[in-house]
């Protein structure tokens, strides 16, 4: 749910006492199927609402309409700022109610709510295509405390090639990169991130950590995934793509695309990443409607055989000579390479 609708309607119960979900729906201007869902994900938070049920029921905090946001756990306080969540960043009116909603809190709760709203970064695309995750890992929650309360943990690890080693870190964030889990940390080594389905034992400790300064962990992930996605895709192929393909191509290749500049005759210059030459003009072969690879040659030499191979298979004599007698002209036409 959105933070800014989770804060309306706590504050929309404060000042009444009790609230169905048709009047949360009317006051917040959405149907109210979605407001009784949002009144059912405070509930799951942790946030301390109830419901009653039968005629004359609604919604109400518990403690009566007495009950101000001041009265909130640590628990329940925590709990609220992790349903806030990443929302906590989109929009400077969504800070401007977290701040306030901090404010509300009693002052030896502040800090960990606003470690709890920040503690979590959810990136939606996947790795290319790895696999979906059903269930949160097993160490999921004991290691989003740790960043929360902001101790180092000691955990037992296993790497890619199944090494295994204990670790010592300063756990910064937790994120969330498609239905993949990590921590970003830390470490003697810089700042680094571990999966966190590799975890196979956890230790909180009581020692502090030590926080780079002026550390962000939504920018932080952002670097590090470019240099991963970097590092998958070494890659580079420069291309002309013609304005009608523009959103394909945005669809298909989403961050593996860089949009450039417009060219004299309409069409826009972007490079597109990939693994190695082969994979990337199978890729490609099937945008030739829109893209024309400028470079690197062994690009172009690949979509070439990929044509003469399609001629072949799907055309009979005649195509293929002629398909032959174009590329030789073709040829010429450049001349020899400086």
């Amino acid at each position: 749910m959105r933070i800014d609708r989770l804060v309306a309607i706590l504050l929309l119960l404060q000042r009444r006492g009790q609230v169905t979900a048709a009047e949360v729906a009317e006051e917040l201007e959405v149907s109210e199927r979605t407001a009784r869902r949002d009144l059912e994900a405070l509930l799951v938070a942790g946030v301390p609402i109830y419901a009653v049920r039968g005629r004359g029921g609604g919604w109400r905090l518990v403690g009566g309409a007495s009950t101000d946001l001041s009265g909130f756990t640590a628990t329940e306080a925590r709990a609220l700022f992790l349903a806030a969540g990443q929302a906590a960043t989109e929009t400077p009116e969504v800070r401007a109610a977290l701040r306030k909603l901090v404010q509300a809190l009693p002052e030896p709760f502040r800090g960990q709510a606003e470690a709890a709203g920040a503690s979590l970064h959810v990136d939606a695309q996947r790795w290319g295509s790895s696999p979906i995750q059903h269930r949160p890992p097993r160490f999921l929650d004991e290691i989003q405390d740790a960043v929360i309360r902001g101790v180092q943990v000691r955990f037992g690890y296993v790497d890619r090639d199944g090494g295994q080693s204990q670790r010592t870190i300063h756990p910064l964030g937790i994120v969330a990169k498609g239905s993949a889990w990590y921590v970003v940390a830390h470490t003697d080594a810089g700042t680094r991130t571990f999966r966190v389905d590799r975890v196979r034992t956890v230790e909180p400790t009581d020692d502090p950590v030590h926080r780079p300064e002026g550390f962000d962990l939504a920018q932080s992930w952002r670097e590090i995934a470019d240099e991963v996605e970097r590092r998958r895709t070494p890659l580079e192929v420069q291309a002309l793509c013609a304005p009608g393909g523009m959103g394909l191509l945005r669809m298909l290749l989403g961050d593996r695309l860089e949009v450039g500049r417009a060219i004299h005759d309409g069409r826009v210059e972007v490079v597109i990443r990939g693994h190695n030459e082969y994979a990337l003009a199978g890729e490609l072969a099937g945008l030739v409607e829109w893209l024309e690879v400028t470079a690197p040659t062994g690009v172009r030499n690949q979509l070439t055989w990929i044509g003469h191979e399609l001629v072949s298979r799907y055309g009979g004599a005649a195509d293929v000579a002629e398909w032959e007698a174009d590329a030789a002209r073709a040829r010429r036409s450049q001349g020899p390479k400086p």
